[in-house]
């Protein structure tokens, strides 16, 4: 396995060279389980932990190696083991608050291309959700990509879609099934040699059958969704990446139970880009949407060309960034 073929550029040879004449080596984490890390490398896959410096001197949880990291190692071949002595600077990360009282963050998958937010088309179609993973996919540095999915399931497919379209500018969306084939060609335009792809959505949207399909594989178990509310069970209980046949890479993730905001004001704009260009025709520029005279806003909120839940939606997010 060349490092191209795992996502390497010269961005990341760049930062290694100071690593590479003190004749350290570097792989990429595919599995992380409670800070045991398994390596590929071009000569094969190794277990490994990190130095008794590392973790000294790894101050806060987000410091430690996370899933689609290229690390800087000691590889012990003839063990089967590795030690980690540092990780290279990400280009992309998807991370969310972890829950609990305290506000720390954790990191979910790193140097991503390309995220596959993925919301079923059955009874547990949720706009606001995948509002949220829009928000926190632009926050990651990564490209967000729609995946509509089991549209064998669904009867009002455009009806969805166009809710979808109406919170998504800009974001390509794909209407997907894996019991009829429906869409599914059209991913592997992302499936590319050394592009890193992750899935988010939560539990019975469909992503580990998804990430089967891609796979060519039954890596990733799956169940049933519970009946009646079209809900799944927590079928994927650990990140990792896997390499693709065609090419390129993929990286499953356990849906999120308590969905936490990590974002920046900049994610925000990103996703409400419709209500950010409306506070620019209004003939104030401190307009509070309230009371003022000639508010495009409002005047979109009267017509019902802004649905006031979403505006709701945009004022709460705000007000959470202010905290």
């Amino acid at each position: 396995m060349n490092l191209e073929q795992l996502g390497w550029n010269e961005r990341f040879e760049q930062e290694f060279i100071p690593y590479k004449n003190q004749h350290f080596s570097v792989g990429r984490i595919t599995l992380e389980h409670k800070r045991l890390y398994r390596i590929v490398y071009t000569e094969g896959e190794l277990l490994a932990e990190v130095s008794g410096k590392f973790r000294f001197e790894a101050h806060e949880r987000e410091h430690f190696p996370a899933v689609g990291d290229w690390v800087v190692m000691t590889p012990r071949p003839a063990e089967g083991k590795a030690t980690i002595h540092a990780v290279l600077p990400r280009f992309s990360k998807f991370s969310r608050k972890t829950a609990g009282a305290r506000t720390e963050e954790q990191i979910v998958a790193t140097n991503v291309n390309t995220v596959f937010l993925v919301n079923a088309l059955n009874n547990d179609f949720n706009v606001r959700r995948l509002e949220r993973y829009l928000m926190m996919s632009w926050e990651s540095g990564a490209t967000p990509v729609i995946i509509l999915s089991k549209a064998d399931l669904c009867t009002d497919i455009e009806t969805k879609r166009a809710k979808v379209e109406a919170i998504a500018y800009g974001v390509p969306i794909h209407v997907v099934s894996t019991k009829t084939n429906e869409g599914l060609e059209s991913l592997y335009q992302y499936v590319t040699s050394g592009q890193t792809i992750a899935l988010l959505g939560s539990s019975g949207a469909g992503k580990s059958t998804l990430s089967n399909f891609l796979a060519k594989s039954e890596k990733q178990v799956v169940q049933e969704v519970r009946a009646g509310d079209d809900r799944g069970k927590h079928t994927t209980t650990h990140r990792e990446l896997m390499i693709l046949p065609r090419g390129g890479l993929i990286i499953d993730t356990p849906g999120m139970r308590e969905l936490q905001l990590w974002e920046s004001e900049q994610s925000s704009d990103q996703v409400f880009q419709d209500i950010q260009q409306l506070e620019q025709q209004c003939r104030f520029r401190n307009c509070t949407h309230t009371t003022e005279p000639h508010c495009a806003v409002n005047t979109s909120l009267e017509t019902g060309e802004l649905l006031q839940e979403r505006f709701d939606r945009f004022k709460s997010y705000k007000r959470n960034l202010l905290i």
